[in-house]
C-alpha cells in the first residue's frame, strides 16, 4: 500500500513543490488549499499533473486555519485512513511595521499567529486525537530566518514562526511515544507569490542573492527535496529539529 501525505496549503509555492516531490516518491496525496474560483482551471491542471505521476490526489478547498473546518474534514475522510506525513505550509500573515503610521494592530498579530502557528497545533492535535497518524509518521512545518533576525515589516510573521517552532518542539517530545515526530524546515528566501507581497520585495531579493554563498535564491525544489529526504525511513531519528535549507545563507 502506498503511503499517504496530507499537505495543508498545497496549491502553490513550497507546499505544491513538496507535494510533487512526495508524489514522485510514491505518496498518495490529500491537499488542502484556499483559492478563488478564478484560479480553478489553473489549480485543476496542477493537481492533474500530480495525478500523472501515478498517485491518487484528492483536493479540498477551504480555510485550513478554522478549527470547525478541520473537524468537518476529519469527520468526512475515510474512517480507516491514516497519514504517514503531514506538511503544514500556510503563508498568511500581515506585513507591517510595529510602530508608525499603519502599524501592526493586535488583531494583525492574532490573525498571523493563528494562521501560521496555532493552526499547526490545531491540525496536529485533532489528527492525533482521532487516530489519523500512523506509527511511525511525522509532522513538518515551514519556518524562516525571521525566527531569530529582525526583518522590516516582518514582526507579526516573526512572532508566528517563533511560536510555530515552540509548538513543533513540544509535539516532538510528547508525540514520540506514539511514533510520531515533528520538525521544521527553515527555508532560505524563496521567490514565491507570498514573498512578492512583501513591501521591500525587490530590495530583499537583491540583498539575499548577494549574501548567499551560492549567489542565488533558494528554490521551491531545494526545499521540496528535503521534505522528500525527511519522508525516507532513514530519517526517522530526526525529531524536534529546525533544519536549514538555504545554501548557507543564514551564516552570512
Amino acid at each position: 500500500m502506498k503511503p499517504t501525505a496530507l499537505i495543508i496549503g498545497g496549491s502553490q509555492g513550497l507546499g505544491y513543490a513538496s507535494a510533487k516531490e512526495l508524489a514522485l516518491r510514491g505518496f498518495n496525496l490529500i491537499i488542502i488549499h484556499r483559492d478563488s474560483r478564478a484560479l480553478n482551471e489553473e489549480i485543476t491542471e496542477k493537481f492533474d499533473d500530480l495525478r500523472s505521476l501515478s498517485v491518487e490526489v484528492t483536493s479540498h478547498n477551504f480555510d485550513a486555519t478554522r478549527t470547525d473546518k478541520i473537524d468537518t474534514f476529519i469527520n468526512q475522510i475515510q474512517p480507516d485512513l491514516q497519514f504517514d506525513l503531514v506538511l503544514h505550509s500556510i503563508a498568511k500573515g500581515n506585513l507591517k511595521n510595529v510602530v508608525g503610521e499603519d502599524a501592526l494592530t493586535t488583531n494583525d498579530f492574532q490573525t498571523t499567529l493563528q494562521s501560521m502557528a496555532i493552526s499547526f497545533y490545531s491540525w496536529a492535535n485533532r489528527l492525533v486525537h482521532h487516530q489519523k497518524m500512523k506509527n511511525p509518521s511525522q509532522f513538518i512545518a515551514f519556518t524562516s530566518e525571521g525566527n531569530s533576525k529582525v526583518i522590516p515589516q516582518y514582526g507579526a510573521v516573526s512572532a508566528a514562526k517563533t511560536a510555530l517552532e515552540s509548538i513543533m518542539k513540544q509535539l516532538a517530545v510528547e508525540l514520540a511515544p506514539k511514533g510520531i515526530r515533528a520538525n521544521c524546515i527553515q527555508a532560505g528566501l524563496v521567490d514565491t507569490k507570498a514573498l512578492q507581497h512583501f513591501p521591500a520585495y525587490k530590495q530583499l531579493k537583491s540583498y539575499t542573492i548577494k549574501r548567499n554563498p551560492y549567489k542565488r535564491l533558494t528554490t521551491t525544489e531545494d526545499v521540496a527535496n528535503v521534505v522528500g529526504l525527511l519522508s525516507d525511513s532513514a530519517a526517522r531519528w530526526i525529531n524536534g529539529s529546525i533544519i536549514k535549507v538555504d545554501g548557507g545563507e543564514s551564516l552570512v
